[in-house]
């Protein structure tokens, strides 16, 4: 004997306008974390001290370090440097650049996101692709053997826009 069917009333979703449904996927597009969300119904001096937290994380979270995260940081800190040095001279070699700067690439980085970032879990730093690329790009241009001087100022400003266009996308998301 078959069973009866059961049936079950489900809500449906609210009516929503052509327009309202367009306006929520663009703003979950361009604002997924909705960082302006805090900064509603606050004070100015509030708002001031949201607004630092949000550009400098150290501000929020460097009340609460203590000395056993230093000695962890210390101990991690040595460990990836350990893979990071060597690796940033054999980046710049790529570039034909010279090893110096594989080693500022692999020390400022780290240093800035330490101030400016918030995640545990991150890598920054030079990498074989953008390293092979740029290579690539300037050995088309100009012999960094013939005039090494143009060859480092085009990798310099190459590198600085690159950071402009980053930086720019990461203020403005």
């Amino acid at each position: 004997m078959p069973l009866p069917m059961e049936v079950h009333s489900v809500c449906l979703p609210p009516k929503t306008t052509t327009f309202q449904k367009l306006k929520h996927r663009v703003s979950e597009i361009l604002f997924p974390d909705a960082p302006l969300h805090r900064f509603k119904n606050q004070t100015w001096c509030r708002k001031l001290l949201l607004g630092l937290q949000f550009f400098f994380p150290i501000i929020q979270w460097g009340p609460e370090y203590n000395l056993r995260l230093f000695r962890s940081d210390i101990i991690s800190g040595l460990t990836i440097a350990s893979l990071a040095i060597p690796q940033g001279i054999s980046y710049a070699k790529l570039a034909n650049l010279a090893p110096i700067l594989g080693l500022y690439s692999s020390f400022v980085p780290p240093l800035i996101y330490s101030l400016l970032g918030s995640s545990r879990h991150v890598a920054v730093g030079p990498v074989s692709i953008a390293s092979l690329i740029m290579g690539t790009m300037l050995s088309e241009s100009v012999s960094g053997v013939e005039d090494p001087i143009l060859y480092l100022k085009l990798a310099l400003t190459a590198t600085f826009f690159a950071g402009l266009f980053q930086a720019s996308l990461g203020l403005l998301r």
